[in-house]
């Protein structure tokens, strides 16, 4: 499975926010952070926001906060906004022309993306921010 930019996006922007509800970011913080094309990104966070995962806070100062729910809201949540859930399994099968190869193939990648869906309805964006603060508590400190 391969997700689209615009989805890859949504959810560098979401675990960011995520990560503290209180602050806000500029789309170009959060872009400069990630190395992403700042244009692109506020048409995410345009859609972000009809999606009420976020808010944008205008006037000085402003930029976008998180309003969603970390705790209920899934990476599948997030994933499926921009419509990206897809396999390529049907080409496949297309193109081996309904051989048993092709048709077996189309089966096992079928498979693969069905347990790929179940792992991002699985994940939270509160339980993956978790597993990154514990993550970057357990890194040893180097010696000075």
């Amino acid at each position: 499975m391969k997700l689209q930019k615009a989805t890859l996006f949504a959810l560098f922007a979401v675990l960011e926010l995520a990560r503290d509800p209180s602050k806000q970011l500029s789309a170009s913080e959060i872009a400069e952070t990630y190395g992403i094309s700042v244009n692109h990104l506020a048409k995410v966070l345009r859609d972000l926001g009809r999606a009420g995962l976020v808010e944008a806070v205008r006037g000085a100062g402003g930029g976008y906060r998180f309003t969603g729910n970390a705790k209920r809201t899934s990476l599948y949540d997030v994933i499926n906004l921009f419509g990206d859930i897809a396999t390529n399994a049907g080409e496949i099968e297309g193109a081996a022309g309904g051989t048993d190869i092709g048709v077996a193939l189309a089966s096992v990648l079928r498979e693969v993306d069905e347990i790929a869906i179940a792992t991002f309805r699985s994940i939270s964006l509160a339980t993956l921010l978790k597993a990154l603060e514990r993550a970057r508590d357990a890194k040893p400190v180097a010696a000075e």
